[in-house]
């Protein structure tokens, strides 16, 4: 089985190098200075314990590269859709599709039974452009949960975890979600196959929509956040918020948001990834995470003040320092 993982960041090179090291077909899809050292040094992944060197097939030319069986796309979402014409030489009759991003998905709605059934979402997929190039029916959801980090080019460093979570739209345990499931197992990732993958994306999400931009406007860390009352208390309205819309989608959320609250706050002094994006002048993910969510509220007529106040802080913000656009 051929396998590309699209996008040489922290995540895309964590998966590649612990694919390659289990001896699957792996191409990474890299350019740059990263496409330069992959080819000079190898991929290189540092663990707690040990450094592995891994010599992954990796190229910038997507005709080059040629169908593949899986493509799993670790770009972050303002950038997939600026790469959609490298990867659709990529996509065959049978290629399956899968993005692991934070945030809501462009396929959310796929499937999904009630009266927003294959819906499009603009704030993620502006035009409906995923939707018509990739196309839903190859989608598989994923939920990312290892937390990893780029070194310098061509060099990642797998901090903690090791949960992907995956399960296909419609619920159903098919052929293709175990054979990827197995997989993402034998190169050493805990893989479970939900049949309510969107509870799981809502379980993450309820965290990022609030600490993420809250920390990009404080500059405060999880633990700084959770502990404060007042930013507390301000992250907990944004997920009240939240769950009314999720819940009106008919998301089931396994825990109460104080516990998720506090579970967030335990993980320390962790700086939120669009935090880190923005001390390093990256472009910020603000829709896939704030936006969606607020669309989400519009589509249901629940009501987000506390989110649209926050949003609007942090995509003005984000926007002044150049790294947002509407």
């Amino acid at each position: 089985m051929k396998i590309c993982i699209f996008g040489a960041g922290a995540i895309g090179g964590a998966v590649a190098a612990y694919m390659v090291r289990a001896g699957l077909d792996v191409t990474l899809f890299a350019r740059g200075a990263t496409l330069a050292a992959v080819r000079d040094k190898g991929l290189i992944l540092r663990t707690a314990d040990d450094e592995i060197v891994t010599r992954p097939n990796v190229t910038d030319d997507a005709e080059e590269a040629g169908v593949h069986d899986v493509i799993i796309t670790t770009l972050k979402v303002p950038a997939v859709r600026g790469a959609l014409s490298s990867i659709k030489p990529m996509i065959g009759p049978d290629t399956v599709v899968v993005p692991a991003h934070n945030g809501v998905p462009w396929w959310y709605f796929h499937g999904l039974e009630g009266p927003w059934r294959d819906r499009r979402l603009e704030s993620v997929d502006p035009g409906g452009r995923q939707w018509a190039g990739i196309g839903p029916d190859r989608a598989i959801g994923c939920v990312v949960y290892p937390a990893c980090d780029i070194r310098e080019p061509g060099t990642v460093q797998h901090i903690e975890g090791n949960r992907f979570i995956l399960g296909e739209p419609s619920g159903e345990k098919t052929e293709r979600v175990e054979l990827l499931a197995g997989l993402m197992r034998d190169a050493g990732f805990k893989t479970p196959v939900k049949s309510r993958i969107r509870d799981d994306i809502w379980v993450k999400l309820w965290g990022n929509l609030c600490f993420n931009p809250v920390s990009a406007l404080t500059g405060a860390t999880l633990e700084q956040i959770g502990t404060n009352p007042d930013t507390r208390a301000l992250c907990r309205a944004m997920m009240i918020e939240a769950q009314a819309i999720g819940e009106k989608l008919g998301v089931r959320f396994a825990v109460d948001v104080d516990k998720r609250i506090n579970g967030a706050t335990a993980v320390g002094a962790h700086r939120t990834s669009m935090l880190q994006d923005q001390d390093q002048g990256r472009p910020m993910e603000i829709d896939a995470l704030v936006t969606a969510v607020q669309e989400l509220g519009r589509i249901v007529e629940q009501p987000t003040p506390t989110l649209d106040a926050v949003l609007a802080l942090i995509q003005q913000k984000a926007e002044l320092a150049g790294l947002y656009k509407r």
